[in-house]
């Protein structure tokens, strides 16, 4: 072999050993993606074991939930960023963001309202119609419209609801948490399409994430003297839901 063929040779090698180093490092960013995903299995048990306890404190269920949903927040990005359906097809990121979703979205925030009594009396059980209305809704093959960015029916927001289930019960009456929740139910398999944050229109995305910011901030606030917040921090809480809602409804119109 001439020196000039084992030059190439060499320089071959060495493009396939580069090559294949990227390669590996696509597939450990992918199934990292994935680790972080599953990650929220663990607020979501810390959150399931404080409602357990005997002396269970709301604020730290919430706190654990919190937690959960930042992760969800993230890792829906950085999968389309990394490319985990490319690099890490052998786990459906999907299935594991719709399972954890679900816990930490709909069935542990409503089990709380069960646990806390923040529903009338005798009507505590009704949370499971929220419960399975949440699985209808995740279920639904049109449960997002992500060519348009939209969710379809109420988005299982019951992790939010719970703040305000424990705040409008004692300020108010259970009764409120009971129509409100039931309410809910029925919009979360309705025909209505509400703004998927992470894909809101260019022209939106920042005043609809910024505007989720604040909104935490402000729900962190609520629980500094929960569940007797400062009437002016509750009413100014509920501006970016209704914010959030007229602008899904806007939207939605515009694009049909």
């Amino acid at each position: 072999m001439s020196k000039t063929a084992r030059c190439k040779a060499k320089s071959d090698g060495l493009v396939s050993t580069i090559q294949y180093w990227q390669m590996k490092q696509h597939h450990i960013r992918a199934y990292a993606v994935h680790c972080l995903t599953a990650s929220g299995i663990v607020p979501a048990a810390f959150a399931v074991m404080e409602i357990a306890s005997l002396d269970c404190d709301p604020r730290i269920v919430f706190i654990w939930l919190l937690l959960a949903t930042l992760i969800d927040a993230i890792d829906g990005p950085l999968a389309r960023r990394f490319h985990v359906k490319r690099y890490a097809s052998s786990i459906d990121g999907r299935t594991i963001d719709d399972l954890l979703d679900y816990l930490t979205f709909a069935f542990i925030p409503l089990l709380l309202v069960w646990r806390m009594g923040w529903m009338p009396i005798g009507f505590g059980w009704t949370v499971v119609f929220a419960m399975a209305a949440s699985l209808f809704g995740f279920a639904h093959v049109d449960a997002k419209d992500e060519a348009n960015g939209f969710f379809r029916g109420f988005p299982s927001f019951w992790n939010a609801y719970a703040v305000y289930a424990g705040i409008f019960s004692t300020l108010v009456s259970p009764w409120l948490t009971a129509i409100t929740l039931w309410t809910l139910a029925g919009l979360t398999v309705a025909p209505i399409w509400m703004i998927y944050p992470n894909l809101a229109p260019n022209k939106w995305k920042r005043v609809v994430m910024g505007g989720a910011v604040l909104w935490t901030l402000s729900m962190l606030a609520l629980l500094w003297d929960f569940p007797h917040p400062p009437i002016p921090l509750l009413v100014l809480s509920m501006t970016y839901p209704t914010f959030y809602a007229v602008l899904s409804w806007h939207l939605r119109r515009s694009s049909v």
